[in-house]
């Protein structure tokens, strides 16, 4: 489906222009109704006003004139952000703009948005990019990182968080979709660090028997998502320790499809516990980390479960081993990094260096290490181990796309 739409793109552009104002309707009409490769709709009045009313089944873009100080407009455009679920890719233009409605816009997943007065230029620019963006998130697959402890409490949350914060700002011009997945359903704190309210329902996803993975669909995800202040998605579900729950491996399976065919990268905190559907996890991967600690028994076993996994998985991703919370010392007893590479080998992929107070800082305030300081030692070692070296995009479809949305403004 997805590739026919880009099919038809690749002829045709089609942009659904809705706004109340008219001076904005004849700049969008100015700018996007001079090429010949666009077909433009415009649709006259507010959000509210027109709900259900326009056809964006064939749309390229959608561009929203909104009063985001009208409740009731806000309200239209999550419901339709809910539905439509990012395809087309949305537009929002708007006179009034805060902080709180950056935030409510993040959290609705638009594609990106302006405020007025809006240049010609910088409008098509902007669809141009955002389009580009789309395609190349449907073409390619989700490179999902996958954090596994070897022992308890060795800081698997900690650094699957900051890992999604890098791959969220690992892109060159803009912020890459990322999504968080905390499947340690029975003791996962990913959303206590972050401060948030973990909407994954499992009982919604798994009704009494038979169990439909199918009612897994893109609405009902973006229902249960949750969405951090920087841009990332996080999907948890409410911690339940007095019980041990198994669940459908079809269901996680889904989940995890779900998840990777709407985001660039996915990274999962899992728990240490093997389940019936953690095979199907770990061959899913692009990357896993297990995560150990800098002791005698935390390397025998992570170097057990690196053999548990070659020997079950083979065609899993090779497992690399991250020593967290690492302290060299000059003098003194205890393990040095030299013991590590010795026991690990090829399996060590790097320690992480610990700093406690800053840690606790951002997990008691549910805020990012970097807020707390910039530039801080764990962040850019982890920098170091995980950030993928991004491919530059091909510039021929860019350069095809600009050319549909340039128009003669100059004159």
């Amino acid at each position: 489906m997805a590739g026919n739409r880009n099919k038809m793109a690749g002829h045709r552009t089609r942009v659904v222009v809705l706004t109340a104002d008219s001076a904005f309707e004849q700049s969008a009409s100015a700018t996007f109704a001079a090429s010949p490769q666009i077909d433009l709709t415009v649709v006259a009045g507010t959000l509210a006003m027109n709900e259900g009313a326009f056809d964006l089944d064939e749309s390229t873009i959608f561009i929203i004139d909104i009063d985001a100080g009208q409740q009731d407009e806000m309200d239209a455009l999550a419901r339709l952000m809910a539905e439509i679920a990012g395809r087309p890719p949305v537009v929002v233009v708007t006179q009034s703009f805060d902080a709180a409605v950056a935030r409510q816009l993040l959290q609705m997943r638009v594609a990106d948005f302006m405020v007025k007065p809006v240049v010609p230029a910088d409008l098509a620019r902007t669809c141009a990019r955002v389009v580009q963006d789309r395609n190349e998130t449907e073409q390619a697959e989700a490179e999902i990182y996958t954090f596994l402890p070897a022992v308890g409490g060795a800081g698997v949350t900690t650094l699957s968080i900051q890992t999604a914060l890098l791959l969220l700002s690992s892109g060159q011009k803009t912020r890459t979709s990322t999504c968080l997945v905390d499947l340690d359903f029975q003791h996962g704190a990913c959303a206590d660090y972050l401060d948030l309210e973990p909407r994954l329902d499992l009982k919604e996803i798994e009704p009494p028997p038979p169990p439909r993975p199918e009612r897994l669909d893109r609405q009902l995800l973006e229902v249960m998502l949750s969405y951090h202040a920087c841009g990332l998605a996080v999907i948890a579900a409410p911690n339940r320790p007095a019980e041990m729950r198994s669940f459908d491996p079809d269901m996680v399976t889904r989940l995890l499809d779900l998840v990777s065919s709407h985001f660039n990268y996915v990274v999962i905190d899992m728990p240490r516990t093997w389940f019936s559907w953690t095979d199907s996890v770990l061959l899913g991967s692009n990357k896993l980390f297990i995560v150990s600690e800098m002791t005698v028994p935390g390397l025998r076993q992570a170097k057990h479960l690196v053999a548990a996994i070659r020997e079950r998985l083979s065609e899993a991703p090779a497992p690399k081993v991250v020593i967290n919370r690492f302290e060299q010392r000059a003098f003194g007893a205890g393990l040095r990094k030299a013991d590590i590479e010795h026991v690990l080998g090829n399996d060590f992929a790097g320690v992480v260096p610990n700093d406690y107070r800053l840690v606790r800082e951002a997990i008691d305030r549910g805020v990012t290490l970097e807020e707390i300081k910039a530039g801080n030692k764990i962040t850019m070692q982890l920098k170091k181990l995980i950030t993928p070296q991004l491919e530059k995009a091909a510039g021929g479809a860019a350069l095809d796309l600009v050319k549909k949305l340039s128009f003669s403004w100059a004159k």
